[in-house]
């Protein structure tokens, strides 16, 4: 399997939307967004050095994809921290490597940014991306318990970061 890795734009809304949307529900304990919330939502990331979306594909098809932000864009003091969010990766994909690919893409394009020295994210507690984010170093910061509620049922939410 050959995987193109690439940054995405608000051009590749329709294939984002197409990838993620299913997910959305199919994986819903795994995010803290709702089908609802994306549906017209507009693309999550500014296309610039610290503010971009990655995505893999195979055989022209996307398959994954994941996005990076610096959290203080317009925050002086919080510049040195970034945003690791919305990783995903089709179930069709998985077990590829592709998640693995992207995150180490954004690690490596972070470690370029002046003054970048951690990456947060946050995930699920029940979702298995959190071990694959531990392999590239990611550590434990925070719990909420209760973070999320989606039909019914509370989901437990782990912040992590990873210093640069």
């Amino acid at each position: 399997m050959a995987a193109l890795l690439r940054s995405l734009t608000e051009a590749d809304l329709s294939a984002y939307r197409a990838l993620l949307m299913p997910g959305l529900e199919q994986d819903a304990d795994s995010f803290r967004i709702a089908p609802a919330d994306e549906q017209d939502a507009p693309f999550p990331t500014h296309n610039r050095p610290d503010s971009f979306t990655l995505g893999t594909f195979v055989d022209n098809r996307l398959a994954g994809v994941v996005s990076f932000q610096r959290e203080g864009a317009d925050r002086v003091k919080l510049r040195h921290k970034g945003l690791l969010f919305r990783m995903y990766v089709s179930p069709d994909f998985r077990g590829q490597g592709l998640a693995g690919l992207l995150i180490q893409a954004v690690v490596d394009r972070a470690r370029q940014l002046d003054g970048m020295e951690q990456i947060n994210l946050t995930v699920v507690t029940t979702n298995p991306a959190k071990r694959l984010y531990e392999r590239f170093g990611f550590r434990s910061f925070s719990l909420e318990e209760k973070a999320i509620k989606w039909r019914g049922t509370y989901l437990t939410e782990e912040a992590m970061k990873l210093v640069l």
